[in-house]
């Protein structure tokens, strides 16, 4: 019988010693709030009327300051980019190297999406095409962050070759005056499309520091300065500015700062950033501990399970503990806070049994998707694009949803784009074909 879960020893055996912990213990971190959070800000119910959904931050604005402690996403884009930095090696091609790191991020993603395929055409027959609509925007929401992820992942064969702590300060002021520029444009124009270049702009600010830190550019003592000055700076814009204080969806903002991100989320990306660099020692020191490293080690095997699945075991936990009485809709309600309590702890249950089941999907290789990517020169570039190309459709895809005619033709186009960029990463070099036509030519050539 296969094992759920890896052998204790052989993850901690198996670790190298110049590991950099930290990085894990960031992404899972960041990974465990974010589905936690999710689990309190969700407010649902089924009524006659069908089924009623809200969000506490909406519903009690005076909790909303808290989102500046609940919004780690800048923790994924550092986390992914220091940990790009330490797998890149000079001399590799630019699309091959981006095309396997996609190979293992979109695994899963493929799965998840095939089974949400199956599900929603299921929804169409039998409820409609209105409510197969609505499931598909909530069923891809999500995948914005791997729509991002694929993009901004483009960009760190370049920062690699930062080679300097003022490099970085140089290119994060530029990042920082881009984002206020798109902020001005949206602001000026009444319209969120005019800032759209910020979801590339302020999401590559942790992945520039993240660089930062996997060269070890920044000490940790001015990494503290940095993080305390910008957070006054991020204080004073939000009370002064034209910002709301919520730095997560709520469905009352009158502008949002996460879709498109604005100056104020690109502020909580450089102070997030600094702050975990200054506390990197201890948390790499915490995360030598056996028991504590076998935890982190599992939790990220499969990390992309975890965040493609949580908002399923939410609504599991959600309407099972309707079903007994247990509703959490109402802030105003008595004992509404025990009850977000109670679901967080069936969440994590209905999570658990839901990671065993569908983590190995992370890990089990699709024949033709994982087949050994060896191009380089043009084929390789092309491969690197067509994952960009990838990641906009999946950013689209999880604006406009799955189950409507745009969100199956932006589905078609990310899977198309994928199916064009492993055909293009699988070709060998040019004189590799020429010793696979000609053996005694590749034996002469050495």
């Amino acid at each position: 019988m296969p094992r759920l879960l890896p052998d204790f020893h052989a993850v901690i055996d198996g670790t190298a010693p110049d590991r950099d912990r930290s990085i894990d213990v960031a992404r899972l971190s960041a990974l465990l709030v974010v589905m936690f959070g999710h689990c309190a800000l969700l407010l649902a119910t089924i009524t006659s009327d069908g089924v009623q959904i809200g969000n506490t931050l909406g519903a009690v604005p005076s909790l909303q300051p808290a989102t500046w402690v609940l919004q780690v996403m800048p923790l994924f884009f550092f986390a992914g980019a220091a940990a790009g930095v330490y797998s890149w090696q000079d001399g590799t091609p630019w699309g091959t190297w981006l095309f396997t790191r996609a190979q293992r991020l979109c695994r899963p993603a493929l799965w998840y999406l095939g089974a949400w395929t199956v599900a929603l055409i299921a929804v169409r027959f039998t409820m409609g095409a209105e409510s197969a609509a609505a499931l598909g925007n909530e069923a891809v929401a999500l995948l914005w962050f791997l729509g991002t992820y694929l993009i901004v992942l483009a960009f760190v064969p370049a920062l690699a070759r930062l080679r300097s702590g003022r490099s970085v300060t140089l290119v994060v002021m530029g990042l920082m005056a881009a984002a206020a520029l798109g902020d001005w444009a949206r602001i000026s124009t009444h319209t969120m499309e005019a800032g759209a270049a910020n979801l590339l702009v302020a999401w590559l600010i942790p992945m520039v520091i993240g660089a930062a830190y996997a060269h070890r550019f920044i000490a940790p003592g001015t990494a503290l300065a940095v993080a305390a000055g910008t957070l006054a700076v991020q204080v004073l814009l939000a009370e002064f500015g034209p910002y709301d204080v919520s730095l997560v969806v709520t469905g009352t903002e009158r502008m949002s700062n996460v879709t498109p991100p604005t100056l104020l989320l690109a502020l909580q990306c450089i102070w997030m950033s600094s702050l975990f660099i200054a506390c990197a020692g201890a948390v790499r020191r915490w995360a030598e501990r056996p028991r504590i490293w076998y935890l982190i080690v599992v939790g990220n095997s499969g990390a992309m399970t975890l965040y493609l699945w949580h908002i399923a075991a939410i609504a599991i936990a959600t309407f099972g503990l309707h079903a007994v009485g247990l509703d959490a809709y109402d802030p105003a309600a008595p004992y509404f806070w025990r009850n977000i309590a109670i679901r967080a702890l069936v969440f994590a249950v209905v999570m658990t049994v839901m990671f065993l089941l569908l983590s190995p999907l992370e890990h089990n290789p699709l024949r033709w998707w994982d087949a050994r990517v060896r191009a380089s020169g043009r084929a390789s570039t092309v491969a690197g694009v067509l994952v960009c190309v990838a990641g906009v459709a999946l950013l689209l895809m999880a604006k406009n949803g799955l189950g409507t005619g745009a969100g199956w033709m932006l589905l078609a186009l990310f899977i198309g784009a994928l199916a064009g960029a492993r055909l293009s990463a699988g070709r060998p070099p040019a004189r590799c074909e020429e010793a696979e036509r000609n053996p005694a030519s590749g034996l002469s050539a050495r």
